[in-house]
């Protein structure tokens, strides 16, 4: 399993968000959910200037296996979208924790944030997963 990046908070369904400063935040899947679900094939994106509420499901990622909600770990705007996994979406595969990043927002509140687990306590979920 890769490493998990320490500047970064989880969601138990796997999202990352990556606080950006200038009240933006980047959200992709781990690593963890990309092994998971296997090579992408395709990634529905939300729409830049929609509205994303914190649990809700916001994008799409696809693959050979099955098709999974991408959910928004935060409220607010979506003010960018990585379309280049339009056409390439096995980027998640390859980079989750970087190329791979999915949309970004501009939160509402950042005491959302704090909801969100630390990257100790997201390596423990999966620990126990596991077992």
């Amino acid at each position: 399993m890769s490493e998990i990046p320490g500047d970064l908070k989880f969601m138990k369904s796997h999202e990352w968000a990556r606080v950006d400063g200038d009240g933006k935040v980047t959200v992709g899947i781990s690593d963890h959910a990309q092994g998971l679900l296997g090579d992408l094939v395709y990634v529905e994106l939300p729409n830049v200037g929609e509205r994303v509420e914190a649990g809700n499901a916001c994008a799409v990622v696809e693959s050979v296996k099955a098709a999974s909600d991408v959910y928004s770990p935060v409220s607010g705007k979506v003010v960018a979208v990585n379309s280049a996994l339009t056409d390439k979406p096995e980027t998640i595969n390859e980079d989750a924790y970087g190329e791979g990043w999915i949309f970004t927002v501009e939160i509402d509140d950042a005491d959302q944030l704090n909801e969100l687990l630390a990257p100790d306590d997201y390596s423990e979920l999966l620990e126990e997963e596991d077992h």
